[in-house]
């Protein structure tokens, strides 16, 4: 790929400006765990990916979208190029980037490997997610895992042999996990049979590598009622044989593949365990192992849940980034029309990025795009913070941060990603929603991240009904706290940093008011009838707090950079901030209008 059109998969600059210039990843290897790594090291990694990223995978990125996975004969067919792109990433030690160096990994910060992720969802999400999905699942068994477990599966996964699922959802029960059926019965040996159907798991069934380790929700017979009766399985599609290597088939069986409007490269699928499509030892039932404590499955798997919804978000801020860049460049080389008042009409037409209402949704996009790359990217940090501060005071404070904003990290992407990449449609006019055009892909890929690993309304009802509470309100404190450190800082550097940190504190003060009514109201139900005006509220707020550091980190730049960064602040303080004003007006006035309508209504 020609290297002008890698460059429209992510911005080089932008990610080095956001790694070192804002959050000083550079600083992080004077820690012990990062010792061994230093700017060259990060560099040479971010370099790694977006090569990788532009000669293995954006090439067929739109292939994945034209040739769909069929189901064949019992198996799912992929097209050609999706193993060798996985095994690429895999054999470069990406899989494993900031992973311990006992299990191969490179040990980088997080927050590098979130950026290195980021190159990947950009030029094709869909191969990507069989990847996103491993290392998720691999760092689940790393957390909660039995020593034999992770010694057996987790090498394979991280050498890209074998692939990784989530099964959670159920047919009956969508996100309503408290509703499983799947069992699983105990055996003598200390296995487990698991009977029951997994619906909308992606990359389910394939045959990219050796074995797919499917992690499942079920529940043991005699458990408690609701989500406290839920325990985690490790449940293979082949079991070892003696010599630890993939035999025989285990009892899950592919009953179908499921069509989405995007994604389509990532295979969905309907699955069922313990049909007795396949007899492991000649009795039906798939033979599962227990991962962690019975009954503590789902906090078990939110690790892998709460890694998969920040993921989700990086991927989202992705396709909003590589679509805005490719509609920046449509528009600085499509000719058309004559700038307002031009009298002429026999002069040469402009290109349309000359027309102020094309630049105001190319501002929108960036706005968006670089916003949200830079939220998941804090949040990465957040990570490394967490695991390796100096004193577990700021190790806490850092993981009451990242379970604030991990609502928030998924879906304010989620949102305004997709807005990101219909504002790109619009750019191209006529052309923007023609095949031959990248930007049409991106915003049907993107379109499906509002509801991937848990709907709006549901991070809402976290944010709201938890994040904001938990711990007496402790994380929020320490959120409320991030922010006003800012804004007395761009208060004194003055300028349109102390116009917008005023801006920004009132607003925060506005966020902090509602939330207290909202939380001294008795009513649960219409304390969150409203709960998604909130998490959007909630989000703007914060990613104007990231547009503010962004300003004072690009302070002094005369460059393009600094110019862009300051032109992308101002639009999102002007354009963006005011609209929280009258949403947090609405929340205030415990608004019922969603409650009192009557469902024969609709």
């Amino acid at each position: 790929m020609p290297r002008g059109d890698r460059d429209l998969i992510l911005s080089r600059r932008d990610v080095q400006f956001l790694l070192h210039d804002w959050l000083h990843v550079e600083e992080l290897t004077k820690r012990e765990r990062f010792a061994e790594h230093s700017r060259e090291t990060v560099d040479a990694v971010l370099e790694l990916a977006a090569d990788l990223a532009a000669e293995k995978f954006a090439p067929h990125n739109k292939r994945n979208d034209a040739e769909e996975p069929r189901f064949v004969d019992g198996r799912v067919v992929l097209h050609d190029e999706v193993a060798p792109a996985l095994c690429a990433a895999a054999e470069a030690g990406l899989l494993s980037a900031t992973m311990d160096a006992e299990v191969g990994g490179l040990q980088l910060p997080h927050v590098v490997g979130t950026a290195v992720q980021a190159w990947f969802h950009a030029a094709n999400i869909g191969t990507w997610a069989y990847a996103m999905l491993t290392v998720a699942n691999a760092n689940l068994l790393l957390a909660h895992g039995t020593p034999e477990q992770i010694a057996t599966w987790v090498p394979p996964m991280l050498e890209g042999r074998y692939h990784g699922t989530m099964c959670l959802s159920e047919p009956q029960a969508g996100s309503s996990l408290a509703d499983i059926t799947t069992k699983a019965e105990p055996q003598p040996d200390g296995t487990y049979r698991l009977r029951g159907t997994k619906m909308w798991i992606s990359g389910g069934d394939h045959e990219l590598g050796q074995n797919i380790v499917h992690l499942v929700l079920a529940k043991i017979p005699g458990a408690a009622a609701g989500v406290k009766g839920i325990s985690l399985f490790l449940v293979p599609k082949y079991l070892l044989d003696d010599d630890g290597e993939p035999g025989e088939r285990n009892d899950v069986a592919l009953v179908g593949l499921n069509h989405k409007m995007g994604y389509r490269g990532t295979v969905n699928t309907l699955l069922n365990l313990g049909e007795g499509a396949h007899t492991p030892g000649g009795e039906p039932g798939a033979v599962g192992y227990l991962v962690g404590a019975a009954g503590g499955g789902l906090a078990a798997m939110f690790h892998m849940m709460n890694e998969a919804r920040i993921g989700v978000g990086a991927g989202a801020a992705a396709l909003a980034y590589t679509g805005y860049l490719k509609a920046a460049d449509y528009a600085k080389t499509r000719p058309q029309g004559r700038p307002a008042g031009a009298k002429d009409p026999a002069a040469p037409m402009v290109p349309i990025v000359r027309h102020a209402d094309v630049r105001r949704m190319l501002l929108a996009q960036k706005a968006y795009a670089e916003g949200a790359l830079a939220l998941v990217l804090y949040c990465g940090l957040l990570v490394d913070e967490e695991r390796t501060a100096a004193t577990e005071g700021e190790r806490t404070r850092a993981h009451l941060l990242l379970e604030t904003l991990t609502p928030i990290a998924k879906s304010w992407p989620s949102q305004w990603g997709p807005e990101a990449n219909s504002l790109a449609i619009q750019v191209h006019g006529g052309y923007g929603y023609t095949r031959e055009y990248d930007v049409e892909q991106h915003y049907r890929d993107n379109r499906l991240n509002p509801i991937h690993e848990g709907t709006h309304g549901i991070q809402a009802a976290d944010l709201l009904g938890r994040k904001v509470v938990m711990a007496g309100g402790a994380g929020f404190t320490a959120l409320r706290e991030t922010l006003s450190a800012t804004t007395a800082r761009a208060a004194e550097a003055g300028g349109a940093a102390a116009e917008y940190g005023a801006a920004l504190h009132a607003a925060l003060d506005r966020l902090v008011e509602v939330t207290a009514v909202l939380h001294a109201h008795p009513d649960a139900e219409e304390r969150l009838a409203n709960a998604s005006v909130y998490l959007e509220a909630a989000g703007h707020v914060f990613v104007a707090w990231i547009w503010l550091e962004q300003l004072l980190a690009a302070a002094g730049r005369d460059d393009d950079l600094g110019h862009g960064k300051r032109a992308a602040a101002r639009y999102f303080f002007r354009f963006e901030l005011p609209k929280v004003g009258p949403q947090l007006d609405l929340l205030a006035s415990l608004d019922r209008t969603s409650l009192d309508t009557d469902p024969s209504w609709l």
